[in-house]
């Protein structure tokens, strides 16, 4: 069921964000070939997986942000049939960094991708009543057409990439 999802996650970022799938063991050697230095990113919320042996800036200044091509955060949450990812509030600058680089790879469980909205939505309500009352959902990169014309990181990354972790 959830390599089902995975590929319909997959299916409807195609042509927006690029996808990598791998195990927690390949999580590292996956993430070099996502991102594009210098890098800055948020701490992820899990054992098996970490930024602590890669080239990204977890600590990251001002000066880091302004100066990275990527940003990586954890993603809370997958909705599978819209590609979207949610990103939570939290006191780690992930809105910072999720925003204001020209590459954003989030990283995403796949026990954290659920089929739908209404499947969101019931994960999500779980998350408010826990406190976290904010959340960005997003799918593929910034863009708008108010000028006529379809441009890409306007407001935010121009390229998105999302990491599965499929074993967690």
């Amino acid at each position: 069921m959830g390599t089902d999802r995975v590929a319909t996650f997959e299916a409807e970022l195609e042509g927006v964000s690029t996808v990598h799938r791998t195990a927690a063991a390949d999580f590292e050697e996956t993430l070099a070939g996502a991102i594009v230095e210098p890098a800055v990113g948020t701490d992820i919320p899990t054992e098996d997986v970490s930024l602590a042996d890669t080239p990204v800036e977890t600590a990251p200044s001002p000066a880091d942000v302004l100066a990275a091509e990527t940003g990586v955060t954890p993603a809370g949450l997958g909705v599978a049939n819209y590609g979207t990812i949610t990103l939570p509030a939290s006191e780690e600058p992930r809105e910072v960094v999720s925003l204001y680089c020209t590459r954003h790879v989030a990283v995403l469980a796949e026990s954290d991708l659920v089929a739908d909205m209404p499947a969101a939505y019931d994960r999500l309500s779980e998350d408010f009543a826990a406190g976290t009352d904010t959340q960005i959902l997003a799918t593929g990169p910034s863009s708008t057409a108010d000028m006529g014309e379809l441009l890409r990181g306007v407001h935010g990354p121009h390229e998105t990439h999302v990491v599965v972790v499929t074993d967690r």
